[in-house]
């Protein structure tokens, strides 16, 4: 009986230590299925890592995008202001410009050339003040094609000739700009 139970031990033994073998395979299976895990893992918390940085990358492109437009529009405002800074004064100005060409027309009928002289004078150095200031005096005269964003028609009458069907007869009160701007449209009459 010896040899059976030595027999015994030793399978005993065999099953101890492929118990043994297996556990360690499966502590082995274990690691390794845990250290694909945490790779897994780390792989997945890099791309949402990656992610949140290209968010964040587009966030910071939009607004650095945002503020050089704005940068460009206030800038270009500011320009502009300047360009226009004394409009208001210009355009309240403009009813004193047409009282001028007025007097000079009276004093001229009046026959006083000194007074018209002087009159005048005070004129053309108020229109060149204007001038040097961005005014300019729109170019309409008699015979003008009329143009409804760049004129105001005050009335329409028959027109006098054939050719003044659809054009300026007459100017009552001039046009300006200042700049580019149109400030005050000029006031005409059209013949139909």
């Amino acid at each position: 009986m010896s040899k059976k139970s030595d027999f015994q031990e030793m399978d005993e033994t065999l099953d101890t230590s492929q118990t043994l073998d297996d556990d360690k395979l499966n502590d082995q299976e274990q690691a390794s299925n845990s250290e694909a895990s945490e790779t897994e893992e780390e792989t997945s918390v890099e791309e949402g890592l990656r992610k949140d940085l290209a968010n964040e990358k587009d966030k910071f492109l939009r607004l650095f995008a945002e503020f050089e437009n704005f940068k460009k529009r206030t800038s270009k405002e500011r320009v502009e202001l300047f360009r226009t800074a004394g409009q208001d004064v210009i355009v309240a100005l403009l009813p004193v410009m047409d009282d001028f060409e007025r007097a000079l027309k009276e004093i001229n009928k009046s026959g006083d050339k000194e007074l018209y002289k002087g009159v005048e004078l005070i004129s053309n150095k108020f229109r060149e003040t204007l001038k040097n200031k961005g005014l300019e005096q729109m170019k309409v005269g008699k015979g003008d094609a009329f143009d409804a964003e760049i004129h105001d028609a005050v009335t329409q009458i028959p027109a006098p000739e054939k050719k003044l069907k659809g054009k300026i007869i007459d100017v009552i009160e001039q046009g300006f700009t200042l700049g580019d701007k149109i400030i005050r449209h000029p006031k005409v009459v059209v013949g139909n």
